[in-house]
C-alpha cells in the first residue's frame, strides 16, 4: 500500500500520520507538499491535523484553496480513501468533500485530552476492523471542533448511516460531559455519501502503539489497509 500525507505550512501532525501509515501498512508514505498539484498514484490520502496557514481567516479555509487540494478532491471522486483528521476535517469541509462546518468549541477554550468515541458504523474503509458500538479512547486537541450542519443534512447523515463516531463516556453513553466541544448530535466524525471520505476531530494516529498509551487508533489504519489490499 502506498499512501500520501498532505503537508501545509502549519501542519504539526503530518509526521504522526506518516509514522502510523508506515508502521501499520508497511508501505511507502509520500509527504505531499501543498503547493504541488501533481501527486503520484496512491492508495489512500491523509489530510493531517495542525494549524494550516496559522488558522488565519478561518480554520482550513486557505488550505482548501491550495493547489494540491484540487487533486485530493479529484482522487476522492475516483474512490480513493481520504481521511481528514482535526484540521484535516476542517479542510475537507472547506472543499466540499464533507458537509457541515467546524465552529469554535462551545466553551470557547482549546481542549486537549483523551475522549471516548463510540463506533457508529463499520461500513466504511476506515472502520471495518472495529465492531459496531465499540467504545475506543482517542485524544483530541482543537479549538474549533464543534460540528454544525443544518437540520436536513443532519437527518441525511443519520438516515444514511454516515455518522462514523460519536462522543460518549467510558460506558458508551451519550452524556453532556462526554462531548468536549458541543458538536451537534455528539458527532466526532462523518462520512461522505460514497463512504470513502472520513473527517474526524480526534487523532487516531496518536494511539497506534502501547508505547504511546494505547492502540485504539490502530484499527483505523488496518481498516484502510484491508480496504485497498
Amino acid at each position: 500500500m502506498k499512501s500520501a500525507v498532505i503537508v501545509f505550512p502549519g501542519s504539526n501532525c503530518d509526521r504522526d500520520a506518516q509514522t502510523a501509515l508506515r508502521d501499520v501498512t508497511g508501505g511507502e508514505v509520500v509527504m505531499q507538499w501543498h503547493g504541488d498539484a501533481d501527486m503520484p498514484d496512491v492508495d489512500a490520502i491523509v489530510v493531517p491535523g495542525g494549524f494550516s496557514y496559522g488558522d488565519y481567516l478561518r480554520c482550513g479555509a486557505i488550505a482548501g484553496n491550495s493547489p494540491v487540494m484540487r487533486e485530493v478532491v479529484k482522487r476522492a471522486e475516483m474512490g480513493v480513501p481520504v481521511l481528514g483528521i482535526c484540521n484535516g476535517f476542517q479542510v475537507l469541509t472547506e472543499v466540499g468533500l464533507l458537509p457541515g462546518v467546524l465552529m469554535r468549541n462551545a466553551d470557547l477554550k482549546f481542549v486537549c485530552r483523551d475522549v471516548f468515541l463510540r463506533v457508529e458504523t463499520t461500513t466504511s474503509p476506515f472502520t471495518t476492523q472495529y465492531t459496531p458500538g465499540q467504545v475506543i479512547k482517542v485524544p483530541v486537541a482543537h479549538h474549533d471542533g464543534n460540528y454544525v450542519t443544518d437540520a436536513d443534512t443532519l437527518k441525511l447523515l443519520q438516515d444514511q448511516d454516515r455518522v462514523a463516531f460519536r462522543y460518549v463516556d467510558a460506558t458508551g453513553a451519550r452524556t453532556p460531559g462526554a462531548n468536549p466541544n458541543g458538536a451537534m448530535d455528539d458527532i466526532a466524525g462523518v462520512l461522505n455519501e460514497k463512504r470513502n471520505v472520513l473527517g474526524m476531530m480526534p487523532h487516531p494516529e496518536r494511539l497506534i502503539d502501547q508505547v504511546l498509551g494505547g492502540t485504539d487508533g490502530r484499527a483505523m489504519f488496518e481498516s484502510v489497509l484491508a480496504a485497498v489490499a
